[in-house]
């Protein structure tokens, strides 16, 4: 009996290693670093595109891409919990990515959808994404997506865009000279993280958040949110808050700094979502807006006859504009309830 039960252990030992042994990293150079779609994809022999790279990995593997300009890639397949698929720039690379993958359907650079099935379990890290003709970095109902340490800038449109993307991790990225936002969540896809990201100078919102009731399937909210830690200047000349809600609930805004920006600061409405944005905590945050900007704070009533924002609390923020016609927040009386306004550093107007 000790003999049996000493081979079942020494079976379970070798399974369990051999399953961690399926993790393998994989490389990609240009054609003129030795890149080559034919090699078996090692450090001596790399392979040439990102695509091709995403179409051949399985879960757990990592691709290592070494310093260049790259065509972009549209990733179907999924990795699994506990062994996500990951594409990211190798130590001390400098990897560009400026023209959409032959195969995207968006016109984005990066792309992230399956028609047929939810993506999901991907980490992308440390690409510069410039010059989309589209989004720079696009994903569609996926879920457990990172996005992190990317610069992404001078797309067409929004620099990091999400639709219908649950339990996004959107971390220290740049996003920046987009000609729409910085990051763009819609369609209701709940559970978003955006934190410790610089958004600078995007034509619209720094983030836009939107829930967007038009868009089957979805109930039109973004719930669970926690957005914290960003840096957030310099948007908003087309308007669009540094931070725009709609139809976003139950969710956590703080720690963040926004300053220079041209709109409005923070804005918690519905014009799309299906209700005013509610029960939402926005804590700790530093504002400070440009000459000419509105208010820091801006809680309007909703549009269409959505549901009106209730339950929102504003504490423990700076909120300064040098307007003397705009002030700290804006709340309209049938916005009010359930409202709680303390300890934040206001103007006096």
């Amino acid at each position: 009996m000790k003999r049996f039960y000493s081979i079942v252990l020494t079976l379970a030992i070798i399974i369990c290693f051999s399953g961690s042994a399926i993790a393998n990293s994989y490389y990609v150079a240009t054609p003129a670093s030795g890149g080559d779609d034919s090699n078996p994809g090692t450090s001596t022999q790399p392979w040439a595109t990102l695509q091709h790279a995403v179409d051949t990995i399985f879960p757990g593997d990592t691709i290592l891409v070494e310093t260049g300009t790259y065509v972009g890639f549209r990733a179907e397949s999924s990795g699994l919990p506990g062994a996500v698929k990951t594409i990211k720039a190798d130590v001390g690379a400098n990897v560009l990515v400026n023209v959409p993958g032959p195969f995207n359907r968006h016109s984005s650079n990066i792309e992230f959808e399956n028609f047929d099935a939810t993506v999901k379990y991907w980490v992308i890290d440390g690409f510069e994404v410039a010059d989309s003709p589209k989004y720079g970095i696009d994903l569609r109902d996926t879920d457990y997506i990172t996005v992190q340490n990317c610069d992404v800038h001078d797309s067409a449109v929004t620099g990091i865009f999400t639709a219908f993307t649950y339990h996004p991790l959107i971390q220290k990225n740049e996003s920046g000279y987009n000609g729409e936002h910085g990051i763009y969540q819609s369609n209701s896809g709940d559970f978003p993280t955006i934190v410790g990201n610089y958004l600078h100078h995007n034509f619209a919102a720094g983030i836009h958040m939107n829930g967007d009731i038009r868009f089957k399937p979805g109930d039109g909210i973004i719930s669970y949110g926690i957005i914290e830690n960003n840096i957030i200047l310099e948007n908003g000349l087309g308007g669009g808050s540094g931070i725009n809600m709609d139809g976003v609930s139950d969710s956590i805004v703080q720690n963040n700094l926004l300053y220079d920006n041209h709109a409005s600061g923070i804005s918690l409405y519905a014009i799309d979502g299906a209700e005013g944005s509610s029960r939402n905590k926005v804590y700790n945050n530093t504002i400070v807006m440009a000459p000419g900007s509105r208010w820091c704070i801006n809680i309007p009533k909703s549009a269409k006859g959505r549901p009106n924002p209730t339950g929102n609390k504003i504490k423990n923020n700076i909120l300064y504009t040098p307007s003397t016609t705009k002030g700290s927040v804006l709340i309209y009386s049938s916005t009010a309830s359930g409202f709680e306004s303390d300890y934040n550093v206001v103007v006096n107007r």
